[in-house]
């Protein structure tokens, strides 16, 4: 407690994890649905553009936010309508949109200003780089993605696995899919301030991959990608600041130490489950202790962990 209230003495540590907790919550709800709908490296993708966008600003002298926001938003839309299209497949999209608006930004650095501070911020994060308008940003925009679960969660989850059964249903598909472009376009372009382009797409996807080795519900994931994300943020930033690591870099290890728990506990439980008896037709299953009852009515299903084979029955031939 000692060191959480000599962190919050400072005000531009008070910013930080303001802006980190509401954009890490803002990440990892729509991280989930990105990564449901093969859209995993699209944070990487638009971080790029948007280290682009902020090196021709610097170079020019103006504004990053304004200039950067407008441009990730335009290549997601632009993203979208490929891959809606079928002109070209996502994860190629992604990787030629990244890898083109990566090399402007670094021709663009090279041949003006340099490799300044305030693009080396941009490109691995830094903790003094979060105001208070970019808290008042991340506040607003953490109210409009809360929200849109919250009212929508329904129209969301049909979206998120099956496109053409929510358009039959009257499901505007395409609204959803371009406030969920718009919402991930200005949470990178806030993130990135201090996780870096490099390292922003960690908030995306490590929270739902996270929740998804122990929970198997869509409500649940959500829940839990969004708690994990809080967590792991606030405890990655006080071990920046006691190990004086970088920041970001801190918050990525946090997550994975996460993942790695969570897979252990996936592991355990599988494990621990061997046998688990399958009700049909209605009919009472027996407690723990009693024999199924005689005939082909009863059946068992068997919980092994992956890679062993199911047990042979009697008179079965064996499997190749």
């Amino acid at each position: 407690m000692k060191v959480i209230a000599e962190m919050l003495s400072y005000p531009f540590l008070v910013r930080a994890f303001a802006g980190g907790i509401l954009v890490s919550l803002c990440a990892a709800l729509l991280g989930v649905m990105l990564v449901l709908k093969r859209y995993s490296m699209i944070g990487d993708g638009l971080s790029h553009v948007s280290f682009g966008a902020i090196s021709v600003a610097v170079a020019a002298g103006w504004a990053p936010l304004p200039v950067s926001i407008p441009v990730v938003v335009l290549a997601a839309f632009f993203l979208l309508r490929i891959t809606e299209n079928g002109r070209m497949r996502s994860d190629a999209a992604i990787a030629m949109i990244s890898a083109s608006s990566l090399a402007i930004g670094i021709v663009v650095t090279s041949l003006t200003t340099g490799m300044t501070t305030d693009v080396s911020s941009y490109m691995f994060g830094s903790i003094l780089a979060m105001s208070r308008g970019d808290v008042w940003l991340s506040a607003v925009l953490s109210a409009v993605v809360l929200g849109m679960f919250l009212f929508c969660y329904h129209r969301i989850f049909a979206v998120t696995f099956d496109e053409s059964f929510a358009r039959a249903t009257g499901v505007n598909v395409s609204f959803y899919n371009v406030v969920t472009a718009v919402l991930t376009a200005v949470t990178i372009v806030l993130g990135m301030r201090m996780m870096g382009a490099m390292l922003i797409s960690s908030l995306v996807i490590f929270p739902a991959l996270t929740s998804m080795r122990v929970f198997k519900s869509f409500r649940a994931v959500v829940i839990s990608s969004g708690v994990l994300a809080v967590v792991c943020f606030c405890i990655g930033m006080t071990g920046s600041y006691v190990f004086s690591t970088p920041a970001g870099a801190s918050v990525v290890l946090v997550n994975l130490g996460a993942y790695l728990l969570f897979w252990l506990v996936e592991t355990a439980l599988k494990r621990r489950i061997r046998w688990q008896p399958l009700k049909t037709g209605g009919k009472r299953t027996p407690p723990a202790g009693e024999e199924p009852a005689s005939g082909s009515a009863r059946k068992w299903k068997t919980i092994r962990p992956e890679g062993e084979r199911a047990p042979y029955s009697a008179g079965e031939k064996k499997r190749p």
